[in-house]
């Protein structure tokens, strides 16, 4: 327990600057998720507060039994589509909530399968690409709630919106709705962080225990609160606001809690939600997680299959008092890294401070101006996505800087996991190209004046490198000595056997090529 607390200097602030970030986001998630579309009749939609206990639940729950040291779990916008459609398929939040339940225990059991192996299979250039474009998304985002726009809701990250607006169209509106207020409190916010992170402020202590994103708030709060007596029409009203329910009574309060209505488990429909959100969520836990420890200072590596039941857990917990679904979220997780935390602590701290605040200072944060927390998050954003990265990854080869950039397209003009798959294409494009290529070379000779080739095989041959093997035997010229040497070759695919068979029965024979073959079994 004492190794819990050592860097506790380091991780309260830490953990105060995530409670920032994470409150609006938290609640943007959840507004968001009651909002169901069409003539679609639903019972018991989600109310806001189901945001809130999913970021309580994730930073809690899952902080204690995860073993990722900087990792921040809660509601995650990319599941939010899930979400909407899941309300409308199943009737009612009651019976959405067991499907949680359910995504929980499948996600338990994937840990205890150790299928968190998987994370280790998405390329670096790929893992960049994601956080460049989710910093980049951030400041397309943020620019609107900056200015004083706030008709999406706060954390939004995907392109296309239910109103039908875009990432780029919604900064067209933005600009034709600008708040002087929103945007002085931004710019000064902005202006702040940047000269909070100069050495010179840095080396005093008070800066450390107080962390530049509570400085702005507490900044935003004030400066709102004395436009009223100087500047009238620079005033934020409600809307530019954070916007917590707030409970007068603790009936009122357990009121925002919801119990899953277990006599769904009748419906079919119900597992069908649960694997998608098990699948969904994994993956986006397992995406972050790679991203996380990217990041990490002090390059730890996360136990995915312990982290897969962490998060098992918290959903399960969630899915019982009416929260949404659970995820890893790199945005929380990049303002934890960027705070300095160094343990876990700093993230089961957020939880307890957004336990704490909702129950007894909600109207304080109610004060909050967006456009202060959209400062915060321009600057998570630019980190995330500076310029030095994108010289970082052209210098080091297309192969790497290609699905980067491929991947960053992707992210900003669909989502997270679409544009991962599309970076991924972009990266197997690459490794069946080098495929192409490797697993054998060639040594010409002129012996006597006649052609002598030599094929050398590697290690191992799959069935990716007998296009290009096929390619060069035909190369082969007329009247020529052919040696393909297997010496070296522990495993050849039968594909590249076969087709090394029917070479030397048919085409040399027409070619006159005398072939040798040594240590490969061609058989019959």
């Amino acid at each position: 327990m004492k190794s819990f607390f050592k860097t506790w200097k380091q991780d309260l602030p830490a953990g105060l600057v995530v409670f920032l970030v994470a409150l609006p986001l938290c609640l943007g998630v959840g507004l968001a998720s009651t909002t169901i579309s069409g003539t679609h009749l639903v019972e018991g939609v989600p109310n806001i507060f189901s945001g809130i206990v999913a970021g309580i639940l994730g930073g809690i729950v899952v902080g204690i039994f995860s073993g990722s040291r900087l990792g921040v779990s809660g509601p995650a916008a990319g599941l939010i589509t899930i979400v909407l459609g899941a309300l409308v398929s199943l009737g009612s939040f009651e019976a959405f909530l067991v499907a949680v339940v359910l995504a929980g225990i499948l996600q338990v059991i994937a840990g205890y399968a150790k299928l968190g192996i998987l994370g280790n299979y998405f390329p670096s250039s790929v893992i960049k690409g994601m956080l460049a474009a989710i910093g980049i998304t951030l400041i397309l985002k943020e620019i609107p709630h900056a200015v004083g726009y706030d008709k999406d809701f706060f954390g939004d990250q995907s392109f296309l919106q239910r109103d039908g607006h875009n990432t780029f169209s919604e900064l067209f509106y933005a600009l034709k709705s600008l708040q002087p207020g929103a945007i002085a409190i931004s710019v000064i916010s902005i202006f702040l962080l940047v000269l909070l992170e100069q050495s010179f402020f840095k080396k005093m202590s008070i800066f450390n225990l107080l962390p530049g994103a509570l400085i702005v708030v507490l900044f935003g709060i004030g400066i709102n609160s004395a436009f009223p007596y100087f500047l009238p029409e620079f005033t934020l009203n409600s809307t530019h606001l954070v916007s917590l329910p707030v409970a007068s009574t603790l009936k009122e309060f357990t009121s925002f809690f919801t119990l899953p209505d277990f006599t769904a488990l009748k419906n079919i429909e119900v597992y069908k939600v649960a694997g998608t959100i098990a699948l969904v969520a994994s993956l986006e836990t397992l995406l972050s997680v790679e991203a996380t420890d990217k990041l990490d200072t002090h390059k730890r590596q996360t136990p995915t299959n312990k982290e897969l039941k962490a998060q098992g857990f918290g959903n399960i917990f969630s899915g019982l008092i009416g929260g949404l679904p659970i995820t890893q979220v790199i945005v929380r997780s990049s303002a934890n890294i960027n705070a300095n935390a160094q343990s876990k602590l700093s993230t089961i701290f957020h939880g307890i401070l957004l336990l704490v605040t909702v129950l007894f200072i909600p109207k304080l944060l109610n004060l909050i101006p967006l456009a202060s927390l959209a400062a915060i998050l321009f600057v998570i954003g630019y980190k995330l996505a500076k310029i030095s990265i994108f010289k970082h990854l052209y210098k080091v080869g297309l192969d790497q800087f290609i699905p980067f950039v491929a991947t960053i397209l992707g992210v900003l003009f669909t989502d997270l996991l679409s544009g991962i798959g599309i970076g991924l294409v972009f990266s197997i494009f690459y490794i069946l190209k080098r495929n192409f290529k490797n697993n054998y070379s060639v040594q010409n000779k002129e012996i006597d004046g006649e052609l002598s080739c030599t094929i050398l095989l590697s290690e191992e041959v799959t069935f990716l490198n007998k296009a290009s093997i096929i390619q060069k035997l035909n190369e082969i010229p007329n009247d020529s000595e052919l040696i393909i040497d297997g010496t070296n070759c522990s495993k050849i695919d039968f594909d590249v056997k076969e087709a090394i068979s029917e070479f030397v029965n048919f085409v040399a024979v027409d070619k006159n090529i005398n072939v040798k073959i040594i240590n490969i079994r061609l058989g019959k």
